[in-house]
């Protein structure tokens, strides 16, 4: 099974059953993001783990560990659309830097360890992407 077919059962799953989904992703905050390719201008949806963060979700660029950039950070537009399972809602997407992104960075590994792993075995900082969602 391929990474995208592997996505899209994911996706099927969070979409019948609230945002709750088992697997890998079983138990973790998840959300679906929808973003426009930075390539194609295509839209894309994929699923991601999230901190909650006020208003805002915090959502990392991992990519399994590879040294690139996963296809859904190469954004050509920062209006993104997220669904938490109960909700769907317009926001910007703003990539966290310096002092803003080492405070969320620190907040994920307190929420979830495992995020201070995957930086460990990344040849590369892991970004830090703020989901600000648009109020109506």
């Amino acid at each position: 099974m391929t990474f995208s077919m592997a996505n899209r059962q994911i996706i099927e799953e969070f979409r019948t059953s609230d945002g709750h989904v088992g697997g890998v992703f079983q138990g973790d905050r998840l959300l679906l993001l929808a973003t426009t390719g930075g390539w194609t201008g295509a839209w894309h949806t994929v699923p991601l783990s999230y901190v909650p963060d006020g208003r805002r979700f915090l959502v990392i660029a991992v990519a399994g560990g590879s040294p690139a950039e996963p296809d859904w950070y190469l954004v050509a537009d920062p209006q993104v659309t997220l669904e938490t399972g109960i909700r769907a809602c317009r926001a910007t997407a703003i990539v966290l830097q310096g002092e803003d992104r080492e405070r969320a960075f620190a907040r994920a590994v307190k929420t979830d360890p495992r995020w201070a792993t995957r930086q460990a075995e990344a040849c590369r900082i892991l970004p830090v992407i703020a989901l600000e969602p648009i109020d109506h």
